[in-house]
């Protein structure tokens, strides 16, 4: 996914096809406990509960691999690793990991993540962003505020999504922008799991709007402030979900 792009409004980056399939149960699986840590996965097994080919089934467990979910071990099979062995900055690891137990600290946990790199990319974005970045990350804005009065909370998540994969390219760091996926789960999840208002806050529009326009201005102390006031707004609408819900 390029950097300027936002993920799917809907269930993510998920994978295409048969393997794509396999890989969303089993790693929902993994993540929420479901096939514990040094639990054996058979590939002879899966081919049949999944009613797919063996071919499949390996490329599934490659790319669960990859996310270090799993090893593969010869003469036992795929073995499941522990949490400390996750990337956890994959974008699908994080999507699972919001779908299952203990949503809300994990969104609070990945709050404090964002605090540490969007306010800095804010910042150089005031320093850095272009012409057509400004303009994207505006009409972002203008998107948001149109579909909160018409309370569409997925074309709403859209465009906030758009608003801050253009952000973080336009600081122009790599390393930044490449970090749109995990912020666009993040999103993603608040919405999905109903931890969005109906309605969204006017005071989280007002701050996309005061960041689009410091950085349109070339003011990086106040890019970096609104986007500070972003994500602490948004960490305050978790918890306060999370006292509801208690």
């Amino acid at each position: 996914m390029a950097p300027s792009e936002a993920p799917a409004a809907g269930r993510g980056a998920s994978s295409p096809g048969l393997h794509g399939d396999v890989l969303e149960a089993l790693g929902a699986e993994i993540i929420s406990g479901a096939a514990p840590v040094g639990s054996v996965l058979r590939i002879d097994r899966l081919d049949e509960r999944f009613g797919v080919s063996r071919s499949v089934v390996r490329e599934a467990v490659r790319v669960l691999s990859s996310m270090g979910l799993v090893e593969t071990r010869r003469r036992v099979g795929v073995l499941v690793r522990p949490r400390t062995e996750w990337n956890v900055f994959d974008p699908r690891v994080i999507r699972w990991r919001l779908d299952g137990p203990g949503r809300e600290e994990q969104l609070l946990s990945l709050g404090e993540l964002r605090r540490g790199f969007e306010p800095v990319a804010a910042g150089l974005a005031a320093e850095r962003a272009t012409p057509e970045q400004c303009a994207r990350m505006a009409a972002a804005v203008m998107e948001m505020q149109v579909q909160a009065r018409a309370q569409d909370l997925d074309a709403y998540l859209a465009a906030d999504q758009v608003f801050h994969a253009t952000m973080l390219e336009a600081s122009g760091n790599e390393m930044l922008a490449a970090l749109a996926g995990v912020v666009g789960e993040v999103l993603a999840g608040r919405t999905h799991h109903d931890l969005m208002p109906a309605r969204p806050n006017p005071v989280a529009i007002r701050l996309h709007s005061d960041v689009a326009q410091a950085i349109g201005a070339g003011d990086a102390v106040a890019a970096t402030a609104a986007m500070t006031g972003i994500i602490d707004e948004a960490s305050a609408a978790v918890r306060s979900a999370a006292a509801d819900d208690a």
